[in-house]
């Protein structure tokens, strides 16, 4: 066909259609490519943060320093095998200090989970007043650092310049918060001061997900507001607890600031207390990084184990709920 002007006039292709398996694959990898770099910088992070010192303590673990010629050779780095994990595990003052973690968790950790989730319920009931500002003021103390929370604790808990120890003893009442029947009382109370309004914080957001028409029906139904709190809201907060015991639990194995620092003024917390301080007492005291390594590695496996068996525990209770 030619134009009036005797040149040729061109007709445009058609477009090309792509099959639509090819179409797929293409978009397949746009969105894996599109996850990979959303991803990359958690890796990064997990990488850097988490198996490069854990892969770091596996090695330390199974090695050690020995100088050869009864001392006086050249140092160098002589693979051990499992003698620094036997040396943990057969150490009686270890042992002692996964015991008292283990009596510290089965206090705090229920306490700072009911609590928490008590002053959430009673938030989200609207009988506090200026609900804004009670959460601030319960979150506030998580805003101060572990160091200086504890030193206003060793302050107040201080014969001689503790105010509450003085007021205490004029009522005539004698209380040695850092005795050894109270010590581990005074450091649960430490913890909950700096971790329990947080959490309310956690339980009150989730709280306020769950449906209203939901707690409408059972006022209707005439529950009233603590059955409302305890049959109703509780059980569909029940991600959020799960989340909150473990984490706590997660912390609280790694027990080391608040013992560290009272350990200055009561000699019934010695430098090897818990798991943390006996890391700390092996690799800085001691100098003995082979034997602080595989007690690293003993309570990372025992953090993993339990947080494995709280998951396991909260999910066959929920599945058991769901067949009934």
């Amino acid at each position: 066909m030619t134009a009036t002007t005797g040149h040729p006039v061109r007709t445009p292709a058609p477009p090309t259609v792509l099959p639509a398996g090819r179409l797929r694959r293409t978009a397949r990898r746009r969105r894996l490519g599109a996850c990979g770099v959303l991803m990359t910088p958690f890796f990064l992070l997990l990488v850097t943060v988490f198996l490069v010192p854990v892969g770091t303590a596996v090695y330390l673990s199974f090695h050690s320093d020995d100088q050869p010629g009864l001392g006086f050779g050249p140092e160098r780095t002589v693979f051990v095998g499992l003698r620094a994990y036997a040396a943990v595990l057969t150490d009686p003052t270890f042992l002692g200090g996964l015991g008292t973690v283990a009596l510290y968790c089965l206090v705090y950790i229920p306490l700072v989970v009911a609590g928490a989730l008590a002053l959430a319920l009673l938030l989200d009931s609207g009988a506090v007043r200026l609900r804004a500002w009670a959460q601030l003021g319960l979150f506030l103390p998580h805003a101060v650092p572990g160091i200086i929370a504890a030193l206003i604790w060793l302050y107040l808990y201080t014969p001689g310049i503790s105010p509450v120890v003085d007021l205490l003893a004029r009522a005539d009442v004698t209380v040695d918060f850092l005795g050894v029947h109270t010590v581990l009382p005074s450091i649960v109370n430490i913890a909950l001061w700096s971790n329990l309004g947080y959490n309310t914080v956690v339980f009150y957001a989730a709280l306020q997900a769950v449906p209203r028409e939901v707690i409408e029906a059972a006022v209707v139904d005439g529950a009233g507001p603590v059955r409302t709190a305890l049959r109703v809201k509780t059980p569909l907060v029940r991600a959020s607890t799960v989340m909150v015991a473990m984490f706590t639990l997660i912390w609280a194995l790694q027990l080391f600031t608040e013992p560290m620092l009272l350990s200055q003024s009561s000699p019934m917390i010695n430098s090897r207390f818990s798991p943390s301080m006996y890391i700390y007492d092996a690799a800085f005291t001691r100098n003995n990084y082979s034997l602080a390594a595989a007690a690293s590695v003993v309570l990372l496996l025992c953090t993993v184990a339990l947080s494995y068996g709280v998951t396991r525990f909260t999910s066959r209770n929920a599945a058991a709920e769901e067949a009934r």
